[in-house]
């Protein structure tokens, strides 16, 4: 980041520099965070607390019963398919802490996604939600999946509390549909094995692979960024230096919408967090806005972490206007374009405003960051410390500052590849240590950072990645449809939607029967919400569909 700028503004107390080579991994910071803040809150979910000495606790039982009960050995992948519970950083932490590289998973995914994900990574185990288990029990048999431990939402909470928790979520709302994995354990079992025993610190270098982060590819095809500890440990510093400069250490708490199996939140929660010894509540189901408010009104926040969409949906509310902010003091984005309008509703309610981020799965993920009290709207603001930016032409020339071209980034937050392709890796990190994004940017005399354009044709829902591709292959594969295209267009609510072209063989079918026959093959946030039927679509003089023709026609509507 531009350093004679921190420099001026904040003499004493923003770093020059970082230094991931201080600790050796993950583990060890977090031996050092559970010691120090052991009395503090580390994580509320559904009104129970997990201090940092019980998740120190539960997360040893844990790593114990990995290595004592199973027959998972260190460097083994475990897949954790949960979304923001208590037993996400239990798993998580614990795993590590038996030396095992954790593979996050969306609990949304299909079973066909699942069972792509599971067997690239070559997952020996799975850590699953209850209300996700059938799906994965209909895509073990064609895994290599060894181990399974189950776990109900209330399992943390005491014995009254958990009772009424996973009767309700299972018998009156009936989210948990029948499920048979033979050998499966239930989480609390696990954790009462390994309380009786111990684990054996494993012995994991910095240049370990720590998680295996899947992130979608040009070619359709999900592909796993492996992160380092080294890398983990690199991001957390250059988040450290901005969050502490409104942030106190072991005194705040802050909001945890968004999944910690994505890398932005793990990166917010389950590193900078804890690592000063602050408190994070976790949502686990941010969709539901009137839940999620009533968590809102029992806790004094100072920090939150959100993305456009989310911002909006809270501000339409009037409990939520209604709350008290005079706490907040930090509110993130990240993960989408933060539009004019959501930032000035959010700091039009709260008083705060917002700092946006730029980040990759590829880059642990922050690469920029808008100061707190020095934001720039409508930028992704200035590199972190510690990285280097610049714009390239597509020959690969260094633009001058205020000229556009693809964005390349470089710093100790760059992953170590992709799992297992090394020339989809060559194609992304150049010789040098340059990642080339795939974003269009303009870099600013005064150091802030725009993206005005997409180099790849990404569609980004409410934050997540899609890619033409996959939606293209899953709606190719309907025994009606000749030939498809997959655009983003855009959408007041999540920025942008998927929308297919179409041409097909059969002059009756709807667009309803194609959105269903995506819906049962592809995540929510996949599927197309707008199909329209063509006689033909346009190509190149090769055959290539130009699927930029009609995403600028779609543009050229909404204009």
């Amino acid at each position: 980041m531009n350093e004679q700028f921190f420099q001026e503004r904040y003499p004493e107390g923003y770093p020059k520099s970082v230094n991931p080579d201080l600790h050796e991994s993950v583990v060890e910071i977090f031996d050092g965070f559970v010691a120090k803040y052991a009395d503090r809150p580390a994580f509320t979910c559904l009104g129970q607390t997990l201090t940092y000495a019980e998740l120190n606790e539960k997360s040893a039982a844990f790593a114990a019963y990995l290595q004592n009960e199973t027959s998972l050995q260190a460097g083994d992948r475990i897949a954790i398919q949960l979304p923001n519970v208590l037993q996400y950083p239990i798993a998580a932490f614990g795993a590590m802490r038996a030396g095992m590289v954790v593979v996050n998973t969306n609990p949304l995914y299909t079973e066909r996604e699942m069972e792509h994900q599971f067997n690239d990574s070559g997952a020996k185990a799975l850590v699953v939600l209850a209300n996700m288990a059938s799906k994965a029990a209909d895509v073990l048999p064609n895994t290599g999946i060894k181990h399974v431990i189950v776990t109900q939402v209330g399992d943390m909470h005491g014995l009254v509390k958990r009772t009424l928790i996973n009767t309700v979520i299972k018998h009156v709302k009936k989210e948990v549909p029948a499920y048979n994995i033979p050998g499966a354990v239930s989480l609390r079992t696990a954790l009462a094995k390994g309380a009786g025993q111990s684990f054996t610190p494993a012995k994991v270098d910095r240049n370990d692979v720590a998680v295996l982060q899947y992130t979608g590819g040009t070619t359709g095809v999900a592909k796993g960024a492996m992160l380092t500890h080294r890398n983990l440990i690199a991001n957390m510093q250059q988040c450290h230096g901005l969050f502490t400069m409104v942030l106190d250490e072991g005194k705040e708490s802050a909001i945890a919408p968004l999944p910690l199996y994505h890398i932005y939140a793990f990166t917010v929660h389950c590193m900078v967090m804890l690592e000063t010894g602050n408190h994070s509540i976790l949502i686990p189901n941010p969709r539901d806005i009137p839940g999620f408010i009533k968590t809102l009104q029992t806790h004094k926040f100072s920090t939150f972490v959100g993305l456009n969409t989310l911002f909006v949906a809270l501000c339409g509310q009037k409990d939520f206007c209604d709350l008290d902010f005079s706490g907040l003091k930090l509110t993130v984005s990240g993960g989408m374009a933060l539009t004019k309008d959501a930032a000035d509703q959010w700091q039009g309610v709260t008083g705060c405003e917002i700092s946006e981020g730029f980040g990759m799965t590829e880059t642990s993920p922050v690469v920029s960051f808008n100061p707190p009290g020095y934001a720039q709207l409508g930028t992704i603001g200035m590199p972190v410390i510690g990285t280097q930016c610049k714009v390239v032409d597509d020959e690969g020339n260094e633009q001058e500052v205020g000229q556009s071209g693809e964005l390349c980034v470089k710093g100790p937050q760059v992953m170590k590849g992709y799992w297992q392709r090394p020339e989809a890796t060559a194609e992304t990190i150049d010789e040098d240590g340059w990642l080339k994004t795939g974003d269009v940017a303009v870099i600013q005399e005064d150091g802030y950072m725009k993206i005005v354009d997409r180099k790849k044709d990404m569609i980004i829902v409410s934050g997540f990645n899609v890619y033409p591709n996959e939606v293209e292959d899953v709606v190719a594969a309907h025994p009606d449809v000749v030939e498809v295209a997959a655009v983003g267009v855009p959408d007041p609510k999540s920025s942008e939607a998927v929308k297919v072209f179409l041409v097909s063989s059969n002059e009756n079918l709807t667009a309803a029967e194609v959105i269903n026959w995506s819906r049962e093959r592809l995540t929510a946030y996949k599927v197309p919400r707008h199909v329209e039927f063509r006689d033909e679509l346009p190509k190149t003089n090769v055959g290539k569909i130009l699927r930029r023709e009609l995403r600028d026609e779609e543009l050229a509507k909404n204009a």
